[in-house]
């Protein structure tokens, strides 16, 4: 796999990795990002996506004629 060098302010960095519990900000970074792609699927999972909002539109009115 092929690596990104990323720059950071370093305040972030540090509150990244106080977040992640680590001692570098290569591990805190790698892993809220996992963290963060984890917790969209899941999300995904229970709620569906873009395209299941035509499945689950609810079919127009019919008028009654009478």
């Amino acid at each position: 796999m092929g690596k990104v060098t990323i720059s950071l302010d370093a305040d972030l960095a540090i509150e990244a990795m106080l977040l992640s519990g680590t001692k570098s900000p290569q591990e805190a970074v790698e892993l809220l990002v996992h963290d963060y792609l984890a917790t969209r699927r899941r999300t995904e999972a229970r709620t569906g996506d873009a395209s299941d909002a035509e499945r689950l539109r609810r079919p127009d009115a019919i008028a009654e004629e009478g």
